[in-house]
């Protein structure tokens, strides 16, 4: 197994240190790598800027060209909860044209598996507006540029960050090439993600969204999968899977209210790796985006890597959620007969 990850320095020139996405995040996964000695073992790719017409597929000139302009008269706020460093623009090129070069690594048989660990990440970027900490919507690029080059005709986004990816959702809402699957905290940012969205025009059925009442951990996110995703992802039939990974779910992160444990996170990508080898010929690619809690952060990503290895090791200093869980039953029910799964 050829596992793969996508790194550069200049992913922490985008930085505000006081901000919760600032290079902390990406330095902390990188130390746990290293105390793991994973990183000798792993093949590194090196990014590559993505183009203008890679981002322009996604995402409207006009907000290209404005964050590349606060960029360079030295950085600004784009909105309350998102900062422009002055080498943000080329690091969030770098964002998204590294996970880009790991998807097209894999569909060409380079390498079997990846996780692009980039920043600024990138599943709140609308078509038109940078928002969530997001600049450039990095799985949005990656999957069109597959689409386009032809190296996939059908692409599963699964995102179980702890807020609804709805750049992600809006960019691709009436294409039917694109399956989007979101598990979220909801009502929660950015308030978008109700169950009934389903995806519009030719698109409609190519949505799964899956608001979550505050609470929900690793016995809900598993029937989730099971009852939900699963035979949703087997109807869909991808040729490759992304996943949006996002590992402020997790109970002890400050900034939701989710019971997930990083043993619960570590089952999900060891079904996501499966569901790849199932459906895909094992063709599938992380890339970051939310968690705030370091150490959380970098054990999430760490299991993330051992799941595309094959290999059953869990590493989970925090052990179970103290707190109750939510159950999840009258939503997977409404959901199952939503979309047809009954």
């Amino acid at each position: 197994m050829t596992t793969a990850y996508v790194y550069d320095p200049i992913y922490l020139e985008h930085d505000f240190p006081s901000h919760p996405e600032n290079a902390r995040r990406l330095q902390r996964i990188l130390e746990m790598l290293e105390e793991e000695d994973l990183l000798g073992r792993l093949t590194r790719l090196n990014p590559r800027p993505a183009t203008d017409a890679e981002l322009e597929r996604v995402h409207a000139p006009e907000h290209v060209a404005r964050v590349r302009q606060v960029a360079r008269s030295g950085g600004g706020n784009l909105d309350a909860d998102t900062y422009v460093a002055p080498r943000s623009y080329d690091a969030a090129l770098m964002a998204a044209g590294g996970l880009v070069r790991a998807v097209e690594a894999v569909l060409a048989g380079e390498i079997d598996n990846a996780f692009a660990l980039v920043r600024p990440p990138g599943h709140h970027a609308t078509p038109a507006r940078a928002m969530g900490f997001c600049l450039f919507n990095n799985v949005a690029v990656a999957a069109r540029a597959a689409l386009e080059a032809g190296g996939a005709e059908r692409v599963l986004i699964v995102d179980f960050d702890v807020h609804h990816g709805n750049g992600t959702e809006a960019i691709f809402d009436d294409d039917p090439a694109v399956f989007y699957a979101s598990t979220h905290q909801y009502p929660y940012y950015p308030g978008t993600g109700h169950w009934s969205e389903m995806g519009s025009g030719v698109g409609e059925g190519t949505v799964l969204d899956v608001p979550l009442p505050p609470g929900v951990g690793d016995a809900g996110y598993a029937r989730i999968f099971s009852e939900l995703i699963w035979p949703m992802a087997e109807r869909f039939g991808p040729d490759v899977i992304l996943v949006s990974a996002g590992y402020d779910a997790h109970w002890n992160d400050p900034l939701a209210q989710m019971n997930l444990s990083l043993g619960g996170y570590a089952w999900l990508e060891r079904e996501l790796a499966d569901m790849a080898a199932r459906l895909c010929a094992g063709r599938i690619v992380f890339t970051l985006e939310g968690g705030y809690q370091l150490d959380v952060l970098a054990c999430g990503v760490l299991n993330a890597f051992y799941a595309m290895l094959g290999e059953d090791t869990i590493i989970d200093p925090f052990g179970p959620s103290p707190h109750p869980e939510r159950p999840v039953d009258e939503l997977i029910v409404r959901l199952r007969e939503l979309h047809g799964l009954n």
